[in-house]
């Protein structure tokens, strides 16, 4: 059995922020379900934003941030998120994170759909890698911290799940926690946890997220009983490297920023004939019309053109998009880059306050898990980075006042029963991809209701499956991995089947105007989902 003050489960940038707040009111254990680079923040290109130049302002951001989001941005917390996040991002650069243009001033800010002023820190096109590096070079040697790699959380302990206290709040022990390197599953305990996961984009057959990005952390607080919202609206981001051999490489929206054209396999742009904005148009605009243009003209993929720029300047700035296409026989100053849209972002997750405080006394959530209120109904570019730092401040705030666990709690450990080891291993494989690929044809970017209902027919099946094998073999981290997959999964259909209308990142052919009367975030529980 571990204790320790703090739990946080991910290690990306609200993970560690967080971390390295609360390390000053006690000890805290980070878990990396890989190793300590794999997360979402490691492969975020684009940058960072922020409010820093004179002719920019919080009202203009907070205006961008609420016309992405459709109508269903939580004002108060954009609010919140626009006029913290300048300050966060100081201390992140005061941590050693370093951003363009710093050598010679002033920093070089890019300019991304959907923002009317440049206002996006970055570092060349791998500003998450950098963010993270800085932020593990600032947690990793304090003592007070220590990281637990590789480490799966299998489920949250609470009171009431142990039986305890059941007319009290509930609240939560710790996680069981399986160790991947010794196939033990260990008991952690904390009187705060923070679940900091990640998205769920490999819920999607095609998606720009790393191998870790399963939807953990949702699903842990999903059945734990805490409340989702949201999840029906998966950003998929437009331009993704069409390659046989290319895995989940995102072409950064910075590169359309920087000028380049959309433009069909006839070689001929088409976005500005469908937005104003044209290629800077916002994401799901943009989504929309590759998959039209593709389905309309049976194109595979189509092209993003920056050759007119200089090739120099393109080198200098988009230093691993460079040398990641001429592996594959690309040369971006010189050829166009076959693209596809893929599914990039979750802008729904645990329902949480602007505290990051859930209905779990001492369980909080940060980051792609969470929802917030800050995205509404798409996400605005390089807003992802800035909410988190901004949550896990005012996460750890709220963690350090949480109570020390009664010392009379005796949390039992785990036990796996009868269950043996796995002979069958081609089954985790087969729902996994079967979920996949279903999720991409009935649930992707254009949907409908008969889609959506074959979709969470299909799950409920193989969720009893994946049930029988839950409970007949040891788990393994693969096994973890699908059954929260799946999790994710049926939210994310039983939250489109909700709503009526096509708004934002949710587009649906039975109702494609968006409504008055559907001007709410769509919260559901697990419990009350078929199955």
């Amino acid at each position: 059995m571990q204790k320790f003050d703090f739990l946080v489960l991910g290690g990306g940038i609200a993970g560690l922020s967080f971390a390295q707040r609360v390390a000053q009111h006690g000890t805290v254990a980070v878990l990396f379900k890989k190793d300590l680079e794999q997360s979402s923040t490691n492969w975020a290109q684009g940058g960072i934003a922020a409010v820093h130049t004179a002719d920019d302002s919080s009202a203009l951001h907070q205006r961008d941030t609420e016309i992405a989001g459709a109508g269903l941005c939580n004002s108060k917390v954009v609010s919140i998120v626009v006029n913290e996040g300048p300050e966060r991002l100081k201390e992140l650069i005061a941590l050693g994170t370093h951003f363009d243009g710093e050598d010679a001033g002033d920093y070089h800010l890019h300019q991304e759909g959907g923002h009317s002023k440049r206002r996006i820190f970055h570092h060349a096109d791998s500003t998450g890698h950098e963010i993270q590096r800085a932020l593990l070079e600032a947690t990793r040697n304090n003592p007070r911290i220590k990281f637990f790699s590789p480490a799966n959380a299998v489920d949250l302990i609470t009171t009431h799940k142990l039986g305890l206290e059941k007319d009290a709040k509930n609240r939560v022990l710790g996680a069981y926690v399986l160790r991947a390197d010794t196939g033990r599953v260990e008991v952690f305990l904390a009187r705060s946890v923070l679940v900091a996961t990640g998205g769920a984009g490999k819920v999607y057959l095609y998606t720009s997220n790393p191998d870790v990005a399963t939807g953990d952390g949702i699903a842990m607080c999903a059945r734990a009983g805490v409340a989702v919202a949201n999840m029906e609206f998966f950003q998929f981001h437009p331009t993704c490297l069409f390659h046989p051999q290319a895995k989940s490489f995102l072409i950064t929206e910075a590169l359309r920023g920087e000028g380049a054209y959309l433009k069909g396999l006839d070689n001929e742009r088409f976005m500005p004939n469908l937005h104003p904005l044209a290629e800077l148009a916002p994401r799901d605009i943009v989504a929309r019309a590759i998959d039209s243009q593709m389905k309309k003209n049976g194109w595979e993929h189509v092209w993003l053109d920056i050759t007119h720029r200089d090739a120099s300047f393109l080198r200098e700035h988009f230093p691993m998009i460079y040398e990641t296409c001429l592996r594959y026989g690309i040369d971006i100053t010189s050829q166009m880059i076959p693209v596809v849209p893929a599914a990039h972002y979750l802008c729904g997750g645990v329902v949480c306050d602007e505290h990051a405080g859930t209905t779990i006394a001492g369980l909080y959530v940060a980051g792609e898990a969470a929802c917030t209120g800050l995205h509404g109904a798409n996400r605005l570019a390089s807003n992802s980075l800035l909410e988190g730092i901004v949550f896990a401040q005012r996460a750890a705030l709220a963690a350090i006042l949480e109570p020390a666990l009664p010392a009379e709690i005796l949390v039992p450990a785990w036990n796996e029963g009868s269950a043996r080891n796995s002979d069958e291993e081609v089954v985790i494989q087969q729902n996994w991809d079967e979920i996949r690929r279903l999720m991409w044809n009935y649930v992707g970017i254009v949907r409908s209701t008969k889609r959506l209902e074959r979709a969470m027919h299909r799950l409920v099946l193989i969720e009893q499956e994946v049930r029988d094998y839950y409970w007949n073999f040891k788990i393994t981290s693969d096994l973890l991995e699908l059954r929260n997959l799946l999790v994710c999964a049926k939210l994310v259909v039983e939250c489109a089947l909700k709503r009526k209308e096509s708004r934002g990142l949710h587009y649906t052919l039975d109702y494609p105007g968006a409504r008055d009367d559907q001007l709410h975030d769509t919260v559901v529980r697990l419990a009350d989902l078929p199955g």
